[in-house]
């Protein structure tokens, strides 16, 4: 009975769920695409687009744009990255014809053990305080990034970022919410209430907020570089506070931290190359979904129906019992990427697919050998950058230290404390990571930057989007606006194991008729709001030297370029 009222619900919700019809394209598209010639970039937040394309009118460069934006980002949107979190990248050289990966995530503290949780009878990490909290990669990130792509100074990249942060900006909506939401849970925590809650509350939609301790630590950045950050005066501050605070971070931790630059791996699918980064990460998540959905005609099935959303719920479940199972830092396990996205096994794994019914649970294959921000940026000489940056839960552990303006993360939280396991907590370890930049080539040429910010969404979004361009011929606009699902429930890399199936959840949009039929095959249907994460994109033209650019409706984000 109470799924049957959900059905009747969700089919009420259904009915006008779009804005307004379109002249052109699909009704669900909030707007057209952006299209440029010279330079564009896509971004969650306004002000940060502004920024970039500032930079690249400057002559800066794709990376020295996507710098500034997200520098200008950690300020405007707190709820979603900063300083104080990792980073990751792709990076598409124009003038090597070549992709290039970047892992800018930061290790646990030498000094906490395995030892230590369970003497305190802790059987899992919190998802806030001190315990969570990792070596922050995302300022070596930028350096990196910088030193092998960039072409203004640091000083000049940062300016932007401490304009803001001094003079201050409007809040805007969606952060606004986050904003107050997040700050409910971590205002006890010190230093977080000084630096995100002027006044005593978070800023409402249009207040003006300053954040002069940030400025002040990004003009350190911009004249003393990056050891200031992980060698000097930042990183002494961060430590003195942690001890001070139950934390374990030392300056050795920050000395002997290091970005790793990787080779991005990919699936072909359908004629197109899709990219992801190798674990510690998710990305090949996304690619073993694809491994598997291309045995399947799901262009003769059609967007949005039963069918369509069945065979992906099922593909989500199968590599993500993989990504519980193997998915870990590389330099403490040999990672099995290679099998793990071949057709070969994407075909076996495809082949445990009931078509008429939904799984309760499915084992890991076995292999003979195992909140966030998104944003991207492309320039005139035809360079592209899709970057993600994140604290993981929104603001973070909570852990707002010595006045320096920002947050630290609480990524470490991803370990589990399962010994034998792959992602089992150990010092100086990289945790298991959610945030995943995306990439499309064809026959070795750039297509598409993209990316889909939030949690387990991010490998199910990627996959919705390619999708939804390559099976469902959507422009990138028309792909992000698109409804989109999500299932709940799956093994996690934590320890959790999914017994009943999970849930899948909905955005209006999808038919009562599609809803009904996965009713019926035994998915368990739930509508949410707010849970699909925000996009970001940019595809570029070869045939016209044009670049096509496009941001969701579901963040406060913008497209712009020139």
């Amino acid at each position: 009975m109470k799924n049957l009222f959900l059905l009747f619900i969700l089919s009420v919700i259904a009915i006008g769920s779009y804005a307004q019809d379109r002249v052109t394209g699909h009704s669900f598209a909030t707007r057209s695409e952006v299209i440029a010639q010279h330079g564009m970039a896509a971004t969650s937040q306004p002000l940060a687009t502004q920024v970039a394309i500032d930079i690249l009118k400057a002559g800066g460069s794709a990376v020295d744009a996507a710098i500034a934006a997200n520098a200008v980002l950690g300020l405007v949107e707190p709820t979603g990255n900063g300083m104080g979190g990792d980073l990751f990248a792709i990076v598409w050289d124009a003038k090597s014809g070549k992709l290039h990966g970047l892992n800018a995530s930061g290790r646990s503290p030498y000094d906490l053990t395995l030892e230590y949780f369970k003497k305190n009878n802790i059987t899992k990490i919190p998802s806030f305080g001190p315990l969570p909290v990792s070596v922050p990669g995302c300022v070596d990130g930028w350096f990196e990034l910088h030193g092998k792509f960039g072409k203004l100074p640091m000083d000049q990249i940062l300016a932007p970022a401490i304009k803001y942060a001094r003079e201050g900006f409007p809040v805007s909506e969606l952060i606004a919410y986050y904003w107050n939401s997040n700050s409910r849970s971590l205002k006890n925590f010190p230093g977080f209430a000084q630096i995100f809650m002027p006044d005593g509350k978070a800023p409402a939609k249009g207040d003006i907020f300053r954040n002069p301790y940030l400025a002040r630590t990004l003009e350190l950045l911009a004249n003393q570089g990056r050891d200031v950050f992980y060698k000097g005066e930042i990183a002494e501050k961060i430590v003195k506070y942690m001890r001070e605070n139950g934390g374990f971070l030392s300056m050795r931790d920050f000395a002997d931290h290091t970005s790793e630059w990787v080779d991005p791996v990919s699936v072909n699918y359908r004629g197109y190359d899709v990219w992801e980064l190798p674990p510690n990460g998710q990305g090949i998540a996304a690619l073993q979904m694809l491994a598997i959905l291309e045995n399947y005609d799901l262009k003769g099935m059609g967007f949005g129906s039963a069918d369509y959303m069945h065979h992906f719920t099922e593909a989500k479940k199968l590599a993500f019992e993989d990504r519980a199972k193997y998915y870990a830092d590389p330099d403490f396990n040999k990672i099995p990427v290679a099998d793990l996205i071949s057709k070969e096994y994407g075909k076996k794994r495809a082949a445990l697919i009931n078509p008429a019914r939904a799984a309760r649970s499915y084992t890991p294959g076995e292999l003979e050998h195992s909140s966030t921000i998104y944003l991207t940026t492309a320039d005139s000489e035809g360079n592209m950058v899709s970057l993600i940056q994140s604290n993981y839960r929104g603001m973070g552990s909570g852990m707002t230290p010595g006045e320096l303006g920002f947050v630290l993360h609480d990524r470490g939280e991803m370990f589990t404390l399962e010994e034998g396991h792959f992602n089992v907590y150990e010092p100086h370890k990289r945790p298991f990571n959610t945030i995943i930049p995306a990439f499309m080539t064809k026959d070795g040429k750039p297509v598409m930057s993209f990316g889909v910010m939030g949690g387990a969404m991010q490998p199910q979004g990627h996959v919705q989007i390619v999708c939804n361009i390559v099976d469902f011929g959507m422009n990138i606009q028309e792909a992000g606006d698109a409804p989109r699902m999500q299932h709940l429930g799956s093994s996690e890399p934590t320890g959790e194991k999914m017994t009943d199936g999970g849930v899948l959840t909905i955005e209006t949009g999808f038919s009562w008729e599609a809803v009904r039929e996965l009713v019926r095959k035994g998915h368990t249907i739930q509508y949410d709001l707010g849970g699909y994460g925000g996009y970001q994109a940019i595809m570029f033209d070869p045939i016209r030297k044009i670049y096509f650019g496009a941001s969701e409706s579901r963040k406060d984000g913008q497209a712009a370029g020139y």
